[in-house]
């Protein structure tokens, strides 16, 4: 497993985070969460090594496997997209082209050479059986298509590939080679909501360690079993999904602002005994006292949990007609192939609409066949009288003047005629204060989105259409988005595979899938959780009615084998999760103690240094005995768990 104790880092004078510690074993599934800017790339790249503390340590075990999902790619991928994907499991493959390479040898040879030939022939194929081999291809056919590529694009060149699809085959690449520690930054980003939900079926049953970020609140809930959250100052941990974060996170945050509170009453009370006995003195004992208790105190901090919410006053557009939009037995599509077909959909005036479907399925084309981008090739497709749009897309973000301030790109973005306070509008969107007079170069890609839904959502217009606005926004910025458009006066069209904001924005679907697109009143969960069918090359697709039985059968076997599981091991993972604690008191005292002597002024006291050093030789050794007895009991408790498989 990899540990990490009392970790601090600094920006320059900005500090990160401090005293930090973090358990990656196997079986934890953590959800890393925290507004922009408080350091969870950072964390990620301590943990990875490519980054060191200021102060703390990591403990890496060298046998350990550890794949890394960033939000932006770094290395090229070149290949196939299954070429790549087999690149995950490169020892199996290694072994395949060894058997060719033995094979080629074997032909025509005789004598000793072919005996010592066989041999090692023998011995490699059985490694290769004995590693799943003949069924790696299958394997990362199946992953492909839970993420999204059909049986052709599987050999197309990565090359080819736009930018998303080129993070679903590292995806996938990564999903087959199933490292010991899996760290996924962002992972549904350029996912569809079939794709992700056949990612949350892989991912909530992940065998090794898992530590993701995610904007995702619905993610989160089915795959983490536990929540860290940086808040710009620490860490603090939480068990179980997103609901109980929040339910816990407001718990911790009424017993410390209970606490601040005391701790405030008891600081007022000796500071009015202070200066009303300051000048007495037969009490100037009493008040030096109290002055230094004063001075040693640690004030509570209490995270300003309840940010001032923000307003959203809208330029009041002009009133469009009540049909919107309007498309009856609308078809249309490229180069003589046709992509949507029989599409009947009208949208009236303040109607909230998301947009949903798997990629590929002709979101886009329905887009720009209603914006009049693109030609019906049958039937009609129309806006209505007075309406006005604006559009969000990610592209936005890139043509951005990286010399110019948030201030000023916004100011010559929307082309504003000096009658509102733009300083009041950014603040809606999360930029406050200095933030605005920041370089467009230093923003982060969250604030860049952000910037970029300022100015899309900023002028008068009756209807606005988001594509994937919350892509790399943090879960403080997607409240404020979800806010502004509750806010928002006109007419929406959102594409998003964010069923959270979906949820909580959206009065109607069109979903879009097998080649047309319908309308669906409401927001029905179903749709919004498609069934993950994935079907085996060769193999023919049951009727979706008996895929969804099967499913939910499935589903249901699972729930009882984890039951009798759960039942089974209860004593065990008790002994785990004591020894657990027992471990993490050691390695916090070791923390403090080594602090303690990378402390210079600890040396001018020698016989404290012996002390110390001797106290720290036996930490050690008791952390190492705790560390030995975790993994005993954790691979009792896999032996135990592999007996319900």
């Amino acid at each position: 497993m990899l540990t990490a104790t009392a970790l601090t880092k600094t920006h320059g004078a900005r500090h990160l985070f401090r005293d930090v510690s973090i358990q990656l074993s196997p079986g934890r599934r953590i959800a890393l969460v925290g507004a922009n800017g408080v350091g969870k790339t950072t964390l990620i790249e301590i943990l990875l090594g490519t980054q060191d503390p200021d102060a703390g340590n990591v403990h890496r075990p060298t046998n350990l496997s550890i794949g890394y999902l960033p939000q932006e790619l770094e290395d090229e991928l070149k290949g196939s997209v299954l070429e790549v994907t087999l690149q995950g499991a490169a020892q199996i493959v290694g072994l395949q082209q060894r058997l060719l390479e033995l094979q080629d040898q074997l032909t025509g040879l005789e004598g000793p050479n072919q005996d010592q030939l066989l041999s090692e022939y023998g011995e490699t194929q059985s490694q290769f059986e004995q590693l799943g081999g003949y069924a790696i291809e299958s394997e990362a056919q199946r992953v492909l298509a839970g993420l999204g590529f059909d049986p052709e694009s599987v050999r197309r060149d990565v090359f080819e590939l736009s930018g998303g699809w080129r993070m679903r085959v590292a995806l996938a690449k990564l999903l087959l080679a199933q490292p010991d520690v899996l760290i996924l930054d962002e992972p549904t980003n350029h996912l569809d909501v079939d794709s992700v939900a056949w990612l949350e079926e892989q991912l909530s049953v992940w065998s090794g360690c898992i530590l993701f970020v995610s904007h995702d609140r619905d993610f989160i809930d089915c795959v983490a079993n536990r929540v860290i959250e940086l808040d710009g100052h620490s860490s603090h941990e939480y068990v179980g999904g997103f609901s109980e974060f929040v339910v816990s996170r407001e718990t911790r945050l009424a017993q410390l602002e209970a606490a601040a509170a005391h701790q405030n009453r008891k600081l007022a009370d000796t500071e009015r005994f202070i200066e009303r006995f300051r000048y007495k003195a037969s009490k100037a004992r009493q008040v030096q006292s109290r002055v230094k208790a004063i001075e040693r105190t640690e004030r509570i901090r209490v995270p300003d949990s309840k940010e001032l919410q923000a307003k959203f006053e809208f330029p009041l557009p002009r009133r469009s007609s009540r049909v919107v939009v309007e498309l009856e037995n609308a078809a249309a599509g490229y180069d003589d192939q046709t992509v949507l077909s029989d599409v009947s959909i009208v949208i009236e005036r303040g109607r909230k609409v998301a947009l949903v479907g798997p990629n590929g399925a002709g979101k886009t084309t329905l887009l720009r066949l209603l914006l009049g981008e693109l030609e019906a090739t049958q039937g009609k497709a129309r806006l209505g009288n007075k309406v006005d749009y604006a559009r969000f897309a990610q592209h936005l973000t890139e043509v951005f003047d990286a010399h110019r301030t948030v201030l000023q790109e916004f100011k010559a973005s929307i082309g504003d005629p000096g009658e509102r306070n733009l300083r009041t509008v950014l603040g809606g969107f999360g930029f406050r204060g200095e933030q605005v007079d920041q370089k467009i170069a230093d923003l982060s890609g969250g604030e860049r989105t952000r910037l970029a839904l300022a100015i899309t959502m900023a002028n008068p217009v009756n209807l606005l259409i988001l594509d994937e606005p919350t892509n790399h926004l943090d879960l403080p910025s997607c409240d404020r988005l979800e806010d502004a458009l509750n806010a928002y006066p006109g007419t929406l069209i959102l594409v998003t595979h964010d069923r959270h904001l979906i949820r909580n924005v959206a009065d109607a679907l069109i979903v879009v899938r097998n080649g047309t697109a319908t309308w669906h009143e409401g927001v029905d969960e179903g749709l919004l959780r498609p069934v993950p069918t994935v079907v085996e090359p060769g193999r023919e697709s049951a009727t979706s009615a008996n895929q969804h039985n099967e499913a939910r059968e499935d589903r249901k076997n699972e729930a009882r084998r984890r039951n009798k599981m759960h039942e089974a091991t209860k004593g065990l993972r008790g002994e785990l999760s004591r020894a657990e604690r027992s471990w993490e008191k050691a390695e916090e005292e070791l923390a403090q103690l080594q602090n303690q002597l990378g402390d210079s002024s600890t040396y001018e006291d020698p016989e404290l240094v012996r002390a110390l050093a001797k106290r720290h030789e036996e930490l050690k050794d008791n952390a190492a005995g705790l560390m030995e007895m975790y993994e005993t009991i954790q691979r009792r408790l896999v032996r135990k768990e592999a007996e319900f498989d």
